[in-house]
Formats: C-alpha cells, structure tokens, sequence
C-alpha cells in the first residue's frame, strides 16, 4: 500500500483502488491518510464513491495495511474511491508537530534533555524530558528560544535511509527509548536544518516559519528526572 503523505504531507486528496474489504474497514491501494502515531492522531476526513459520501471514523494500522472504518455498505473490491482528507485538521497538526520538533531540538541542544513522552491535537501538544528541574524562568527562556528557530526560517526536510546507515547518525533517537521496531529496514528522517534530525514518522511543515508563534502554557514536575512542557500555537 502506497502512503502518500509519507512523501508529501500536502496532498489533500487522491483516487485509489478498494483492494480488500472486511469487519476492519476497507483497505486501499493508495492514500493520503496518516495512520496515526508518534503522538500525532490520525487524520479525519471522507471517501466518495458513486456519489455516497462516507465519513472515515477512524484509521488503523494492522499488520502493515491501512484499514478505512465506515459505516454502511462498503464498496466492493476492484471500486475507485475518491479519498479527500480535512486538510484543515491535517495543516494544524503538521504545525503542531513541527513546534514539538522545535522543542524537542532547542531542549535537546542546549540543556542535552532526552525525550520521555509527548503528545498533540491540532494546535496544543506537550512533550516530557529528562530534566531534572525547571528554574523559575525556564518556560519563558525556552519560549524566546523556540520562536526564534521559528523565525529563522529554516527549511524541513524528509527522506528516508536504510537503517544501517541512518543509525551511524548520532543522535538519531531523541526518545529515552527506542520505539523504532528491529524490523524495519528503512528509517524515515525528519531533518530541520540546522536545528533537529530526528527518525519519526509523522507529517510536517516545509518550513518553521509556517508554524506561527509557540506559546509556553504550562510546564509541571511528572516525577525525578522527569519534567512536562505545554504549548499551544497562536
């Protein structure tokens, strides 16, 4: 099955082949949804097919295939669908995640924090660290710091490598753990230049600038060495 956000997360729509159907939904040839993971939702949108609109529930990843949740009689094998998703809903949260992956390079860069947990919706998300405190004025120093990379403009870059050689890259893992099943032979790169070269699997901006302004909302204790920043983008 052919995920084309994968390679452009600004497609909005495409026309695809059903080529199975079960009680888990439709599965097809190729689409423009994101399954979901990473902290990122999946996307929401609809499938069109001889003038019946279904809305998709909701998308699951099952043993490599992408399963489609409708309601009603589901077309058959061999159908077209046309496939558009909420490109608004999608947009808000490439901008999220991109912010989070500016988080996570400046925490990264200049307090050397690895990520323990993160999480998003369109336009507000969090993201724990391996800190082991916060001074008084940590939130509004790291807020300068990121909407500073914001502004800089810099461009993003995806691309996958073969796994051999993606992990000769330091820092390839932000994560405390890594999530990166041993099966997959090719790693996809989310690289913003000069800033943050991360493996992930999520969609994001072509550039930070179009992210808008990260707003520091809240920053708590979750425990010993581990501490949690909130932002929203306004």
């Amino acid at each position: 099955m052919n995920i084309l956000c994968y390679k452009d997360s600004y497609l909005k729509e495409c026309k695809s082949t059903v080529i199975e159907v079960n009680e888990l939904g439709i599965v097809l040839d190729q689409t423009v949804f994101y399954h979901g993971g990473g902290g990122q939702p999946s996307d929401t949108g609809k499938l069109i097919y001889n003038s019946i609109v279904y809305e998709v529930k909701n998308i699951n990843k099952i043993d490599g295939k992408i399963f489609h949740v409708i309601d009603g009689e589901k077309p058959e094998v061999n159908s077209i669908v046309e496939v558009f998703i909420d490109w608004e809903n999608r947009y808000k949260l490439m901008r999220t995640h991109t912010a989070l992956h500016i988080l996570c390079g400046v925490i990264w860069r200049d307090y050397g924090a690895s990520v323990t947990g993160g999480d998003m919706k369109p336009l507000s998300g969090r993201m724990d660290f391996e800190l082991n405190e916060m001074s008084v004025n940590f939130s509004k120093e790291v807020e300068q710091k990121i909407n500073f990379e914001v502004k800089s403009s810099r461009n993003i870059k995806v691309y996958d490598l073969p796994r051999e050689e993606a992990f000769k890259i330091p820092d390839l893992i932000r994560t405390k753990i890594n999530l990166l099943p041993k099966g997959i032979e090719s790693i996809r790169i989310v690289d913003i230049e000069g800033l943050d070269l991360q493996a992930d699997g999520g969609t994001h901006v072509h550039n930070t600038s179009e992210v808008g302004y990260i707003k520091m909302v809240g920053h708590e204790s979750k425990g010993k060495n581990n501490k949690r920043l909130r932002i929203e983008i306004i």
